[in-house]
């Protein structure tokens, strides 16, 4: 099928978006457990942006598995497909000159590797949101590190499944350290200057 599939040619490329824009478009990708800190502080760092006049759009598990992934369940393959669609997107939303905030557990190095394939080096910017998992689970934000210790919730990253942490990421946070301002200003001020168009 994929012989017969051929790109078409549009008269607005990428790069008119960006210049558009005033600003370049890529790939921030929060990972960490689950109750980590990673959607409260991509909000953060999102709200910083705009009010710089940057174009965004946040993605995570919630608004992603309600609908395009809602097929998908947590097996280790699952999780899989599930980030390699979210790469997809964010490669598509990447293109529309939009600088996207990604925030998932996406525990797996393999998986993370292959977002780096899709929307290329340049455009992924790997945050770790280290969260022990004591404070995980002190936290329970959902309510479910409780549900997987009682056996409801199966393929629990931190319980019954494993996380890779990242071993070089572009920025680690540890949340029972630094305040979530302190922590999304450090990520602002880390990818500002990737933000100009004269860079590219």
């Amino acid at each position: 099928m994929s012989k017969h599939i051929i790109p078409h040619s549009y008269q607005i490329a990428k790069e008119d978006r960006l210049n558009a824009n005033k600003h370049t478009s890529f790939l921030l990708w929060f990972t960490g457990l689950s109750g980590s800190g990673k959607s409260t502080i991509a909000n953060v760092v999102e709200q910083k942006l705009f009010e710089k006049g940057i174009k965004t759009y946040s993605l995570d598990g919630d608004n992603i598995r309600k609908g395009i992934n809602k097929d998908l369940s947590f097996s280790p393959e699952d999780r899989t497909e599930n980030i390699r669609r979210i790469a997809e997107v964010a490669n598509l939303m990447i293109d529309a000159g939009l600088v996207v905030l990604a925030a998932f557990v996406s525990p797996y190095k393999k998986d993370r590797e292959n977002i780096k394939s899709i929307v290329k080096d340049v455009n992924f910017v790997e945050i770790y949101i280290n969260t022990s998992l004591d404070e995980c689970e002190r936290r329970d934000v959902k309510g479910l590190y409780k549900k997987a210790r009682a056996g409801e919730i199966k393929n629990m990253t931190g319980i019954s499944a494993p996380y890779e942490a990242p071993e070089h990421p572009d920025v680690e946070i540890k949340t029972e350290h630094e305040s979530i301002e302190a922590a999304a200003q450090r990520i602002v001020d880390y990818i500002t200057p990737k933000l100009s168009v004269n860079n590219e």
